[in-house]
């Protein structure tokens, strides 16, 4: 009997975005990072959202300034709602990605135990930009949306390329 072929398994990715209030800079790697993830043809093995560590603004839509800043590079984040990160969340998603250290530091004081391996900075997929973080844009102007947009486009194609080589990694038989 011959040696068996090995056989093509996608690994799964879930990744959850995850800023302050979640209507800046979480919905808009949510959406370019779905953007991407379409793109790559990799809609059916991985699987994006986005979340604030805090419920300031629970159901509400993007802000209009990061919903003008993704559109301009094609991507449409109006669909998207605030929701706070919940217990359940650091069960259900594989990476669970901060924009900046206070997030992170959240994130770890409401993460269990079994779960913080899963935390990390978004910026740490980045190639192009040195910076270890996300700035908030919120109570800044247009342009420092379009630069954290850029901070994002970087981080989020660094994180292409992981889902892409978990999606097809193979397993000996």
């Amino acid at each position: 009997m011959g040696k068996r072929e090995p056989i093509a398994f996608g690994l799964s990715t879930r990744v959850l975005f995850v800023c302050m209030g979640n209507i800046c800079r979480s919905p808009m790697a949510e959406g370019m990072f779905r953007h991407m993830v379409r793109q790559a043809g990799l809609e059916g093995i991985v699987t994006v959202d986005s979340a604030g560590t805090h419920a300031f603004h629970l159901n509400e839509g993007p802000d209009k300034r990061a919903q003008a800043a993704t559109a301009k590079r094609g991507v449409s984040i109006d669909d998207l709602r605030a929701r706070r990160i919940s217990e359940v969340d650091f069960e259900l998603f594989d990476l669970v990605l901060a924009m900046d250290w206070d997030n992170l530091s959240a994130l770890q004081q409401l993460a269990p135990k079994s779960s913080k391996h899963k935390l990390q900075l978004l910026m740490r997929f980045a190639s192009e930009h040195e910076t270890a973080t996300i700035p908030d844009p919120y109570y800044g102007n247009q342009a420092g949306f379009e630069q954290v947009l850029d901070y994002i486009e970087d981080a989020c194609n660094g994180l292409l390329e992981l889902v892409k080589r978990r999606a097809t990694q193979v397993a000996a038989a």
